[in-house]
This record gives C-alpha cells, sequence and structure tokens, in this order.
C-alpha cells in the first residue's frame, strides 16, 4: 500500500481526520481538488465538544486566541429585546468550554492545518479524486496531480471528506436523497455598531425570516447571516444594499456599518446520505449530511464524525483490532445525522415559514415562549447540552455495554463521559479530567474500589487504569453526578463510555475489548 488512509478533502472534517490519524501513528495521504485553504467562509461556530477534542489536539489555546467567545445569545423580535441565554451559566458544570467560540471555518482549517504540518503530514492541494475501485484486499484511486498528470495510488481505506458535491460518494454509488430549501441566504463580514448586546449572538425574528448577528474579534466586527426578502430572491445578483432596509427593520435604524469586506448569497440543502459506508470507502462531514445553518451544527458534527472514525480505523489500520470494529462507525454517527437534519429542518422551518399567521407566532408567540422557557434552569441546561453537542450519545450502539445497571441518573455506557475535576491521588491537586485522560487509549476509571491493573487486562498501553481515590472534594463532583461508589466505568478513546458496572473486573473489561471491540491482545511494554 502507498499509505493506510486517502483522505480525499481538506476541509475541517479532512483535517481533523488526518490530524487524529496521524497522532496515532497512521500513514495518511490528504488531497483536495482545491489550490489552497479556504479564504471566506459561512461556518463559524465552534461548540464546546469541539474545544474539548481541540484540547486533546493541543491546538485550544490557538483556537481561543483567534476566536470571539460568544457567551449568550439575545433573540430579538419587533425591535424588542425578547429573551437572554447565558451560554456561561448553563454550562459551566458541563464542560470547561461553556460557550460558543466564533471563529470561521477558515481559521480553524489554518490551526488544524498547522498541527497536521507539525505531525510530518502536508495536504496534496490542487489533487482530484477521478476514480477509485475497492477488494478486499484494498483501494485503488486514480488521482490528477497538479500538473495535470494522472497518478494512481493505492490505500487500505478511503475517506470521503470532500463536501456536498462528493467525489467519494458518487463513486462509491450512494445516495444523498433530500432537497433545497427555497430561502437564499447571505452572508456578510462587517464593521457595523448598533444595538446589539456585545459578544453574544444576536437573533433577530421577523415576519418572513431572520438574521443572525455573531461577534468576531477585533472591534466592531460582525459576521451576518441572514435570510433574502422574498422579493429580491429572484432579482439576480444581490448585495449588502439590497438586504440593508430588511436589516435596519429588524435590528434598528441605528444600525450603521462603516466597511464591508466580504458578501456573498447561496442556497442551503437538507440531505443525508444513504449510509455512510461501502466497503473500504467512507463518508464524513458534508459528504455525509448537510443542513440549515440552524444552532451552528454542521462543521462540528463532522469533526465529531472524524474523531469518531479515527481512533477505530487506527486501531484496524495498526492491526490492532478486527475490521468489523469499523460498521460501529455507520452505526453511530448516521443516526445522529438524521437527528440532526430532522431537528435542525423544523427549527429552520419555525423560523421562516411565510404566511402573516406564521409571521405573528414566530415574532409574537414564540418569542415569548422562549423569553420564558430561558428562564428556567432545566430548560436552559438542556438546550446548552443539545447545542454545545456535549449531549450526544450511543446508547443504542454495539459497543456500549453493562456489566451491572447503574442508577438511571448516573452516566450510561454510549454517554459522554462527564466533565470532572478531582483528586487522581491521595492528597495530590485537584485536576481536569479530561485533560488527564489519553484519548489515545482506552481509560478504566474505577470509585470507591481499586482498578485492575493494565497488565491484569491484558491489552498492553491501550488501556490506562485509574484509581480516584475518597476525599471530600472527590465525593462532591461524584454525588453531583449521580455516579455511585462503586462503579467503575471504562471510557473509549472519543470520549464515550463503553464500558461500565458496579465492579471494576479486569475479566470483565478484557471480554469487553475483545469480544465487543474486536481488540487483539498484547503484553504490556
Amino acid at each position: 500500500m502507498d499509505t493506510d488512509v486517502l483522505i480525499v478533502g481538506a476541509g475541517p472534517t479532512g483535517l481533523m481526520l488526518a490530524n487524529q490519524l496521524a497522532r496515532r501513528g497512521v500513514r495518511v495521504e490528504i488531497v483536495d481538488r482545491h489550490d489552497g485553504p479556504a479564504r471566506q467562509t459561512r461556518a463559524l461556530g465552534v461548540q464546546a465538544r469541539t474545544l474539548e477534542i481541540y484540547a486533546h489536539l493541543g491546538i485550544v489555546d490557538r483556537a481561543l486566541e483567534l476566536g470571539k467567545r460568544g457567551t449568550g445569545a439575545t433573540l430579538w423580535a419587533q425591535g424588542r429585546r425578547m429573551a437572554h441565554v447565558p451560554l456561561g451559566d448553563a454550562g459551566r458544570m458541563t464542560t470547561p468550554y461553556p460557550f460558543v467560540l466564533v471563529l470561521g471555518q477558515d481559521d480553524n482549517e489554518m490551526i488544524m492545518g498547522e498541527r497536521l504540518a507539525e505531525l510530518g503530514v502536508s495536504v496534496r492541494w490542487n489533487t482530484e479524486l477521478i476514480d477509485f475501485t475497492q477488494d478486499a484486499d484494498g483501494v485503488t484511486a486514480v488521482l490528477t496531480t497538479p500538473g495535470g498528470r494522472m497518478r494512481s495510488l493505492t490505500a487500505a481505506y478511503v475517506a470521503g471528506c470532500d463536501g456536498a458535491h462528493s467525489a467519494v460518494r458518487k463513486i462509491a454509488g450512494i445516495s444523498f436523497p433530500g432537497a433545497p430549501y427555497e430561502h437564499v441566504f447571505f452572508v456578510a463580514d462587517v464593521e457595523m455598531t448598533g444595538t446589539m448586546v456585545p459578544d453574544e449572538v444576536n437573533v433577530y425574528l421577523w415576519r418572513t425570516g431572520f438574521h443572525l448577528l455573531f461577534p468576531m474579534r477585533g472591534r466592531d466586527h460582525w459576521r451576518i447571516v441572514g435570510i433574502v426578502p422574498p422579493e429580491q430572491r429572484g432579482a439576480g445578483e444581490i448585495d449588502l444594499d439590497a438586504v440593508m432596509p430588511s436589516l435596519r427593520d429588524e435590528a434598528g435604524a441605528e444600525l450603521s456599518i462603516t466597511r464591508c469586506s466580504w458578501f456573498s448569497s447561496y442556497r442551503i440543502h437538507h440531505r443525508a446520505a444513504e449510509r455512510f459506508r461501502d466497503r473500504r470507502a467512507f463518508l464524513l462531514g458534508d459528504a455525509a449530511h448537510i443542513h440549515s445553518p440552524a444552532g451552528a451544527q454542521g462543521m462540528n458534527t463532522g469533526l465529531q464524525d472524524a474523531y469518531n472514525l479515527a481512533w477505530k480505523l487506527a486501531l484496524v489500520c495498526g492491526g490492532e483490532a478486527d475490521p468489523a470494529l469499523l460498521d460501529s462507525y455507520g452505526g453511530e454517527r448516521l443516526p445522529v445525522a438524521r437527528r440532526l437534519l430532522a431537528t435542525t429542518d423544523r427549527a429552520f422551518k419555525l423560523a421562516v415559514a411565510d404566511g402573516w399567521l406564521a409571521g405573528l407566532m414566530r415574532t409574537r408567540v414564540l418569542a415569548r415562549i422562549a423569553a420564558f422557557a430561558m428562564s428556567v434552569p432545566r430548560i436552559q441546561d438542556l438546550a446548552f447540552r443539545t447545542v454545545s453537542q456535549t449531549a450526544i450519545r450511543y446508547r443504542a450502539s454495539p459497543l456500549s455495554a453493562n456489566v451491572e445497571a447503574l442508577p438511571a441518573a448516573a452516566p450510561q455506557s454510549g454517554d459522554r463521559f462527564p466533565w470532572l475535576r478531582l483528586r487522581l491521588r491521595d492528597g495530590g491537586p485537584v485536576e481536569d479530567l479530561f485533560q488527564a485522560l489519553d484519548d489515545t487509549c482506552f481509560n478504566l476509571v474505577a470509585f470507591g474500589q481499586g482498578a485492575p491493573t493494565a497488565d491484569a487486562i491484558g491489552f498492553g498501553d491501550r488501556v490506562r487504569t485509574w484509581t480516584v481515590p475518597h476525599d471530600p472534594h472527590n465525593d462532591a463532583e461524584l454525588a453531583r453526578l449521580a455516579i455511585p461508589r462503586p462503579s467503575f466505568y471504562l471510557i473509549r478513546p472519543d470520549g464515550h463510555v463503553g464500558l461500565c458496572g458496579r465492579t471494576a473486573d479486569a475479566a470483565a473489561a478484557r471480554r469487553y475489548l475483545a469480544g465487543t471491540v474486536g481488540l487483539r491482545a498484547r503484553p504490556a511494554g
């Protein structure tokens, strides 16, 4: 094989997959038909779960430096402030990053590209996938090179991270059902002053659409995403002047734009691939699912696709796990994409429904309901966990198993293991458990009992074990999340619980890793 994994597409999803594979020692080749990284992009909301992944990748500080923290969201209707969603309050016990980071896709690509270069991998630009064939032994791809010549490349697997018009998806013959929305969106990068609440996402609802104003780094710097008014959708070329009247109607006459560095209009589709895998070919990100921008979920979902697939591909490519493990990728991520598609579709239709009555419901009734709901802490918490993607779970996955049932309020198999700050050794400092856990291996964490050794489990350095000591601080943290003593959690490399139960038993962990995951045993060292 020329490489282990051929990654087609060097957008955020492809770069995330390449980084996660390269840091695990997998040989990757990443190609893109464009001549370089994106310069102007529409995706810009980085959710908390993505920032947690960035922390393990070693790039979160750079992202926080370049981005703007959106500490909340303010909902406006009919020129009045109707509701406030305090993200920092809602998420401060859920994640180290209780905010949405406003950071353009181009900056995300730059940060991940720099990290990938540090790992010794470069993107091959101006390189397009023309065709590929696959058999039981691997994939043979035909690529065009920057000089226009054809090149043949062999790989064990191919990953389609090549967007809505994915060549990998088309060549694999995977259908992409769905349809375009009738509405036309616009995006503008501006310097602007007005009634907007600083450092928050400002949502302006109007009778026939909405405007989203995202705070960007820099003074008075905002990114506007909006709906083109119905009367202008067939008017040919659209510019900022054409949408300013509707924007001022909703955001206030005092709105003043001093500079516009970018304006573009576009249409959005809502689609999900029939399946995310065809033998040795995988689909991720926009190649697998596209939906409305409601909730800033698209780019983040693609990054989680990559994080889910990477650890599985790494084990299989390294000969350390049975290839059947790869079946769980589609089984876990396709339901997430379909659920997200349905949710964002409903939210989008509610936000843009036509008609006088629909407009009245949106700007008067819906806004008041939202204002009331967001004053309830439990609803705030649910909204944050949903939008931040920290609530995504795989409880129905074949990789999710229990030894003994735990209380219903406790974290369960398939859940993202919650954020805890614990003393990990007697008399030691309080540590962030997310930072302590190694995401390149499995981690077995035992509470109220001793953890079996990695040698006893029998998979060498692919498993680390942790015994959390009794301590007043630890007890309070465990009580907050209803984690019982005794209990144990075997956490997958992507941070989701694979196995849990009451008694931390080496034999049970060994049976799970060998039988359920398909991991091949080897001694420590």
